[in-house]
């Protein structure tokens, strides 16, 4: 019963009807069930491994047959390479609000740092951090390090931008740039959707740490008011 429920859970779409079913009719069907196969197999990835799921596996998670999965992608190597697209997407334009962001370096930083963590903690988020270490062709290697490389660079040049205008403390804008990715990644090795937090409230609590980190807080009396700059 429990297998049937996550297979119709994979399929369903916000409507709760499966993208094959006859009432869907749309000018969107082959996008929408495209989303859906590549949803699919990000649950299947992450529930199993890349290793131990089939493209059988996945089409039984959907409903549909085997050739139905090819009709969308090429091999299962293709569908993992486009898990970590649909994961990244989150995160680029997250990186493109923060540019029209009028605020400070930190605050462009922090809204970047929000886009991450809630993609990060989506479904698909174990793709993302684990599809380099799969057995994909150097291609498709070539591809994922060239945009984990654009991520990282633009971390980077905001950290810079911080700490030209002030708003981040000086610091190696590599190594802080690779201890953000580092955390952050870290969320889909142990968050999981039926936790208490969301995933937008684990990415404003790293925002918060991020912010203030280990430095201990000024205590006031009660009825008094903190210090100015506190």
């Amino acid at each position: 019963m429990n297998d049937i429920r996550r297979r119709t859970k994979a399929a369903a779409q916000p409507d709760g009807t499966s993208p094959w079913s006859a009432r869907r009719r749309q000018p969107r069907d082959h996008e929408v069930k495209r989303e859906a196969v590549i949803r699919a197999a990000a649950r299947a990835f992450n529930e199993r491994g890349y290793h131990h799921t089939s493209l059988d596996d996945i089409a039984a998670d959907l409903g549909v047959t085997k050739p139905t999965v090819y009709y969308y992608v090429a091999n299962k190597e293709q569908l993992l390479f486009e898990c970590f697209l649909a994961g990244l997407k989150p995160i680029r334009e997250a990186f493109r609000e923060a540019e029209r962001l009028a605020g400070t370096g930190r605050e462009r930083l922090n809204a970047v740092i929000r886009g991450y963590a809630a993609a990060i903690a989506s479904e698909y988020g174990w793709c993302m951090v684990r599809a380099h270490d799969q057995d994909l062709g150097p291609e498709m290697r070539r591809q994922i390090n060239a945009l984990k490389s654009e991520i990282d660079q633009g971390i980077r040049r905001l950290l810079r931008g911080g700490m030209d205008d002030g708003s981040i403390a000086p610091c190696d804008p590599k190594l802080a740039a690779f201890a953000l990715a580092g955390a952050l990644n870290w969320i889909a090795h142990w968050y999981r959707a039926d936790q208490a937090l969301s995933a937008h409230e684990i990415a404003d609590a790293f925002v918060g740490f991020f912010e203030h980190g280990l430095q201990p807080r000024q205590r006031t009396a009660p009825g008094s008011r903190p210090a100015r700059g506190t």
